[in-house]
């Protein structure tokens, strides 16, 4: 999956919620769900910094998708 498609599956997974008490779906603002992709990918980036000599791959990538997101 490239970084632009991942950033959109991840902010349209923030922006379509489930409500696990009556199965509706609740919609947010799409600036609300483009700031918690943001999060999201930003705590991915702290986790991932601990062994930083490791995971250099995988957050080039992450990084990738956080400038995806801030794009779109």
């Amino acid at each position: 999956m490239t970084a632009k498609e991942k950033a959109e599956e991840l902010i349209y997974k923030m922006y379509y919620i489930d409500s696990p008490d009556d199965y509706d779906e609740i919609s947010m603002q799409y600036s609300h769900a483009k700031l918690c992709a943001l999060i999201a990918v930003d705590e991915i980036l702290t986790a991932l910094e601990g062994n930083h000599w490791q995971n250099r791959m995988i957050m080039d990538y992450y990084s990738e998708i956080k400038q995806e997101i801030e794009k779109l």
